[in-house]
């Protein structure tokens, strides 16, 4: 959940260890993409801290100042995915989005008197075995490996780990995009947690914006079934989970300190008994 910048930063410092966790300008090559935000954003209304010490990526609640003067709350994911950004790049505003599309005015007669109209309901796929919520079975739905990295990965764990291989799938009470599972990039049955690896790609734009979204919801549906995530972040991707691992690129190093990880949320003894 988004949180106020100050308490945002003061958990930054916290953890850091450092007064200033995000010296003055060490986004700015993030932002620099998006001028219209920056106009809007003023160290003022938030704290005194620039919007160059802010990760795109953080869920943070900001106040902004459109140019017509109004201010509003939005984390920078959020400013930066807002309705109109083809058409002028980031300078949405609630309030002058309410005043350009003025609510339309029906003959037929106000809302109260309508029959409120039935919400389209999307199939679900049936292919998804009935077993227990948070259950790991092999799904016929679920997608092939995305990268030669990923199965490096799963090679790596695997050979590290006597944990059980071929589950690609975990049960979910809530449907995720038409199917009550969810897919996993590697489960670890016996300790119960998922591994994701991302990357930005080829072109820069895989796990950012509203597909960081799409992994965001993901997880929830994940921990929801009562299992937990660890993500192998590359590329620069900054954490979205409380146990997320960043990495240059995968290496024996990257091993351990996924290793620490997985200790962190298990404990040692039970995580080592796996060890090969």
């Amino acid at each position: 959940m988004p949180e106020r910048v100050e308490l945002w930063w003061a958990r930054r410092q916290f953890s850091k260890g450092a007064d200033v966790p995000y010296p003055v300008g060490t986004f700015r090559s993030e932002w620099a993409a998006y001028p219209a935000l920056i106009r809007q954003y003023h160290p003022d209304l938030n704290a005194g801290i620039t919007l160059t010490q802010v990760p795109p990526a953080a869920d943070v609640l900001l106040l902004w100042q459109c140019e017509a003067g109004h201010t509003f709350a939005a984390t920078p994911s959020e400013q930066r995915q807002r309705p109109g950004r083809e058409r002028r790049r980031s300078t949405w505003c609630p309030d002058c989005s309410v005043l350009a599309k003025p609510p339309r005015v029906s003959a037929r007669g106000s809302a109260a008197t309508r029959a409120p109209r039935k919400a389209r309901q999307r199939a679900l796929c049936a292919k998804t075995p009935d077993v227990p919520v948070g259950e790991p079975f092999v799904s016929v739905c679920a997608p092939k490996p995305a990268s030669a990295v990923e199965g490096r990965l799963r090679a790596d764990l695997f050979g590290l780990l006597t944990v059980t291989p071929g589950f690609n799938a975990i049960r979910t009470a809530r449907p995720f995009f038409d199917h009550l599972e969810v897919w996993p990039d590697i489960l670890l049955p016996e300790l119960r947690i998922a591994i994701e690896y991302d990357s930005v790609g080829k072109h820069g734009l895989e796990h950012v914006g509203r597909r960081e979204d799409a992994d965001r919801r993901k997880d929830r549906a994940v921990r929801a079934s009562g299992w937990d995530v660890v993500r192998v972040r590359t590329g620069k991707l900054e954490p979205i989970g409380p146990h997320d691992v960043l990495l240059s690129a995968w290496s024996k190093k990257g091993q351990e300190r996924l290793l620490d990880a997985l200790r962190d949320i298990r404990g040692p003894l039970f995580v080592d008994a796996y060890l090969s």
